[in-house]
């Protein structure tokens, strides 16, 4: 009973042209020869062949940022490159640094760059002289930001992605 309902609905089916359909298992096979002695044709492949490369997966975009740090504002400034996905560049330990910013923007909404919210109160303690400005894409997203240390909100966004910063811009604990 099943196979009669089956050729039933299929036999229903109709395409744009308003021709019958073939049903699925046989609309994949290949028409076979009927002459004999002539080759068979190949089936056909209704996988689609990845791209070529190592590239990230569709609608994820790439990150590519260019780390610019200071230590003081007469010190010559770092410039480090950090990729994500594979993880690469010149920032130190750069697979640490890719799953930190993971971390954060899981944190922050997606974006570890985000500034300090507007009317956030901020102990005015004074965190040190470095800053750093962050330049690329996160993710595919454009990056144009700074990091400073002039009060605790931002002492606390700068030790967030201190990773990014290479080992000497880390704050040292008492």
């Amino acid at each position: 009973m099943p196979g009669i309902l089956t050729a039933l609905t299929l036999a229903g089916c109709k395409d744009d042209q308003g021709t019958a359909s073939q049903p699925s298992d046989q609309a994949s096979q290949p028409a076979q020869s009927t002459t004999p002695g002539s080759p068979t044709p190949a089936p056909v492949s209704a996988t689609p062949t990845p791209p070529a490369g190592n590239q990230p997966p569709p609608g994820s975009g790439g990150t590519k940022l260019t780390i610019t740090v200071r230590m003081s504002p007469t010190a010559d400034p770092i410039t480090r490159t950090l990729t994500c996905d594979p993880a690469g560049g010149t920032a130190p330990d750069a697979a640490t640094v890719c799953t930190q910013l993971t971390k954060v923007a899981a944190v922050k909404g997606g974006d570890p760059f985000a500034p300090t919210p507007k009317g956030q109160m901020c102990t005015q303690i004074y965190g040190g002289p470095q800053t750093a400005t962050i330049k690329g894409t996160y993710k595919g997203k454009p990056v144009d930001t700074t990091f400073g240390r002039k009060n605790g909100c931002e002492t606390k966004r700068w030790n967030d992605l201190a990773a990014l910063f290479g080992p000497l811009a880390h704050t040292p604990t008492h």
